[in-house]
């Protein structure tokens, strides 16, 4: 993961919680928390997390356009559904 700036494992997390989050908040890093030596998660300012939000309502918003204009109206009914599955 390249937007990763650097890396903490959770037992160092434990001790040095409050400047992680300090570093992501104001520094606008994205720390890297691993366990077992593998990345477990990411902690990331709230403006990361909400630029991913407003990112994924568009990506949302796209897919539902593109889908509504392919609707052509045609409409399967549970039971043939049910039919099909059997």
């Amino acid at each position: 993961m390249d937007t990763v700036t650097s890396r903490i494992s959770t037992r160092d997390l434990r001790s040095h919680l409050a400047d992680v989050v300090g570093r992501a908040r104001y520094g606008r890093e994205r720390i890297g928390v691993t366990r077992n030596g593998k990345l477990a998660a990411v902690v990331i300012s709230v403006e990361d997390l909400e630029a991913l939000e407003a990112f994924e309502m568009q990506q949302d918003l796209q897919a539902y356009r593109e889908a509504k204009a392919a609707d052509d109206g045609t409409r399967v009914s549970l039971e043939d559904v049910r039919a099909d599955l059997a």
